[in-house]
């Protein structure tokens, strides 16, 4: 299920690692102005000139042109907002992030990033930022994500039904998209009045677009989706996870090219074409093997599990039958009983550490004693093919289209009400 959600780098949208290596000469002066109140909680102006600076960056290393200074105020203010009104309901629902969570959250943005955490701490701290506040924006960034997984966790279960008549369609097995947005929204109450602003609003996006303003440019200036400081950015997605008048239109632009203002659920969307793929087929190794592993217990001690394993390697060696010794001396409970055996299993199913062992041995080759996290191995694998996996991929791309698509509705949903029933007092 994580896999819908946009995981680490996290709060980057906000603060660039790239631009943390950045030397920043200007003083930073926080102003303790209120900018707006969202229910018990202020925004202040200090913490909007920060989140300004690090979209200004962002949209400059992309080499984009950047909406005047009050469209972009009104932009990263309104993402302010969105972000509070969401850890103030998580946090009203018992989401709470731990220290270790951050701290996990921490490590991995390190490791994308090619650094050490005290090269990270060292990169932020040297660009004038507080790490303190840092942390606290990936707890921010944390807690917002585990909201939005609840919220998709409470959706229905997708049943075989759905996944089989999005198979059927015509656009499965088309190409994929990669796209960018231009959304403009409207309340689910929305009177003529309001969707008449929304749709002018819309249309003067769309004659700066064909005036020459970048794409994410205009995203940035014009658009109400959470992407708009990415100009846009919604990324690949095969047809049937678009709603069907975009899909209508999309089919036929080629990359570069983006629609007219087109009227949605939620209000008014120009997408344009980003680039196009063909879909292809999932060509997997597969490998059936016969596993014997001795797992250090309070009763048997890691050296003697060590030498245990040894000496029933030297009887596997001598000639005794793998199964019979697997049986009876195995800790995998799930292949003792079977001899050994493990049926046919992808690559790279058990790790790097199992598979590197696998791609040392021939066929009907049996390994040397090995270590894992678990314990002490020896395998012999027994074959090995080439499988096609298409069809089991496209049922499960099926199923993560069909996901998203509900995920992305059910979550616009659920945060356009939060923001309504939400009380927020704007003071720019």
């Amino acid at each position: 299920m994580d896999r819908i959600f946009r995981i680490l780098p996290l709060l980057l949208a906000l603060l660039p690692l790239a631009a943390l290596a950045q030397d920043d000469a200007s003083p930073r002066q926080p102003i303790d102005e209120i900018v707006a109140v969202v229910d018990e909680e202020v925004i202040l102006r200090s913490e909007l000139e920060a989140a300004i600076t690090g979209v200004v960056r962002q949209v400059e290393a992309r080499g984009e042109r950047l909406p005047p200074r009050s469209v972009l105020e009104e932009q990263v203010l309104e993402r302010l907002i969105m972000n509070q009104v969401q850890i103030q309901r998580a946090e009203q629902t018992g989401i709470r992030m731990s220290d270790q969570d951050v701290d996990r959250a921490l490590g991995d943005l390190a490791r994308q990033n090619g650094l050490t955490l005290t090269q990270l701490r060292a990169a932020i701290e040297g660009d004038g930022l507080s790490f303190d506040e840092f942390r606290q924006e990936i707890r921010s960034e944390l807690t917002t994500q585990a909201l939005r997984r609840r919220i998709v966790d409470g959706m229905d279960e997708i049943t075989d039904t759905e996944i089989d008549i999005m198979l059927a369609s015509d656009n499965f097995r088309g190409d994929e998209y990669k796209l960018s947005q231009i959304l403009i929204q409207v309340p689910e109450s929305a009177g003529p009045d309001e969707l008449d602003e929304a749709a002018a609003r819309a249309d003067e996006a769309y004659r700066e677009l064909q005036d020459g303003l970048e794409f994410a440019s205009a995203a940035i200036a014009y658009s109400d989706a959470p992407d708009a400081l990415e100009g846009g950015d919604v990324g690949w997605r095969n047809l049937n996870a678009l709603p069907r008048q975009i899909a209508d239109v999309i089919r036929d632009l080629e990359p570069g090219q983006y629609t007219e203002p087109l009227r949605i659920q939620s209000g008014f969307i120009i997408a344009r074409v980003d680039d196009r793929r063909a879909q292809r087929e999932v060509i997997v190794t597969e490998y059936r093997m016969r596993h014997l592993m001795v797992r250090p217990s309070e009763l048997l001690p890691a050296e003697e599990a060590r030498e245990l394993i040894e000496s029933l390697h030297d009887r596997l060696e001598a000639g005794e039958d793998f199964g019979e010794i697997a049986r009876e001396f195995s800790d995998d409970q799930g292949s003792a009983n079977l001899g050994g055996m493990i049926d046919w299993f992808p690559e790279g199913a058990y790790g790097t550490g199992f598979q590197n062992v696998i791609d040392s041995l021939a066929i009907g080759q049996m390994s040397e004693v090995f270590q894992s996290p678990q314990g002490w191995h020896v395998i012999r694998l027994e074959d090995q093919r080439e499988a096609d996996r298409t069809v089991e991929s496209m049922r499960n791309e099926a199923r993560e289209m069909i996901i998203r698509q509900k995920a992305d509705d059910e979550i616009e949903r659920v945060l356009r009400r939060m923001r309504s029933e939400a009380y927020v007092d704007i003071r720019l």
